[in-house]
């Protein structure tokens, strides 16, 4: 029975064999086939992907061929005159009317102070007065001084007078009463009562004049407004001691400015000099001050020469300021109208700046690129006025790639000169 049951272990055993080769088989296929179908698929993706790759560089290099053989694109303008009006914008600066800078006339101590910075003071107004003991002292002996000479003199005169008629009997008595050497002696003692009366007399002189110099100093010891203004420092208190005279170890008192009327001081450049030295050009002023509100003048007076370190011309501008509206010392900007003239204008973006001078880049009918010099007249900003090299009409790159060169064909795309003048220029 054991030998019956192994060989039926084996029967068994040789029975399932083939059940299980049957089953990887299968198995195999099934993955094989699905291996094929991943491949395939990659394969696939990888010949589609090439082709799209490839399609999309060739599509790319025929454009670059495209843009290459075409011809580049500028921005241009018809370039012309200016307008009959013509507008130049000038930095200036606030001056008062009249600024004067009070010192003491006189030696001593502050006795009081009636005005401060921004009071508005007329002539004459007293500001402050000075206490001046030594001058005082000064003047009442300078005075005394007066009284005496005073008093001499009508000494001297009756001493004149004494000699006068004692000299007339002497000199009328007859002859051999009188010795000649008696009368020639009360002659000349009535020569010197007459001489000494008229020093006593130049003594007053003298003593009056002292009299009324110091008077004079002392009506400084009341410090007065020179003129109608506005206080605008103030350097003294109550106690201060003040030197008379104006030197550099001297402290001053005030200073004073008269800013009704005002002054406009603008230095304008060499380039506009000759359309500015004609008296009466309108202008108008505005100001970061006073930023709602313009302020309308006229060109009062110019220097008519150049400052050879600034090559600018002094222009002095003159204008109401009854409300004290604008204050001396600021920044103002101030709009000239100016006439118009033959000069070309061109926008700041048609510069070229390629050679050691300007040029400008000129597209002719056919779009062919010609590179000419010109000198520039004038150089408002956004917009140079062209002095030579340059004719009316004709048309100007904006902005010129430094690749373009003279004799190139370009595209233009022309433009409006209002919209070019506010392109800004870029560097070359």
């Amino acid at each position: 029975m054991p030998s019956m049951d192994i060989r039926d272990q084996k029967a068994a055993a040789v029975d399932e064999g083939p059940s299980r080769t049957s089953f990887s088989y299968g198995t195999a296929r099934r993955l094989l086939f699905l291996a094929a179908a991943v491949t395939l698929a990659l394969g696939s993706g990888f010949v589609f992907v090439h082709f799209v790759k490839t399609t999309a560089e060739a599509r790319l290099a025929s454009l670059t061929k495209e843009e290459a053989m075409a011809e580049p694109r500028v921005d241009a303008v018809t370039v012309g005159s200016p307008s009959a009006a013509q507008s130049l914008v000038l930095p200036g600066q606030t001056a008062a009317w009249n600024e004067s800078t009070i010192y003491a006339r006189v030696n001593g101590y502050v006795d009081k102070w009636f005005v401060d910075i921004g009071d508005h003071v007329t002539s004459g107004q007293t500001l402050a007065t000075i206490d001046t003991p030594e001058l005082d002292a000064e003047f009442n002996a300078a005075k005394a001084r007066l009284k005496a000479s005073e008093a001499q003199v009508a000494v001297k005169q009756a001493q004149a007078d004494f000699a006068k008629t004692t000299y007339q009997r002497w000199r009328e008595s007859p002859k051999g009463v009188v010795s000649e050497q008696e009368r020639e002696a009360k002659k000349a003692s009535n020569a010197e009562a007459i001489a000494e009366f008229n020093a006593a007399q130049a003594q007053v002189v003298l003593d009056q004049a002292e009299v009324a110099r110091l008077s004079a100093l002392v009506r400084f010891k009341q410090v007065m407004a020179p003129f109608d203004g506005t206080i605008i420092q103030r350097r003294i208190d109550i106690g201060n001691l003040v030197t008379a005279g104006s030197t550099a170890n001297t402290t001053l008192l005030y200073q004073i400015a008269k800013d009704d009327p005002m002054r406009i001081f603008v230095d304008a450049p060499q380039s506009v000099a000759a359309q500015l030295m004609s008296v009466g050009t309108p202008v108008v002023i505005t100001c970061d001050y006073q930023t709602n509100q313009q302020f309308e003048g006229k060109v009062t007076r110019t220097a008519e020469a150049i400052n050879p370190a600034s090559r600018t011309l002094r222009v002095e501008v003159d204008i109401p300021n009854p409300n004290r509206a604008l204050v001396p010392g600021i920044y103002v900007q101030v709009s000239f109208k100016l006439k118009s003239n033959d000069l070309i204008q061109v926008p700041a973006a048609a510069l070229l700046f390629r050679a050691r001078s300007p040029q400008v880049a000129v597209v002719d009918e056919e779009g062919v690129v010609a590179i000419k010099d010109v000198t520039i007249a004038r150089d408002d900003g956004n917009v140079v006025q062209i002095g030579s090299g340059l004719s009316k009409g004709a048309k100007v790159a904006l902005n010129l790639s430094s690749q373009i060169m003279a004799g190139e064909k370009v595209k233009v795309n022309e433009i409006d000169k209002g919209d070019a003048n506010g392109v800004a220029a870029s560097p070359q």
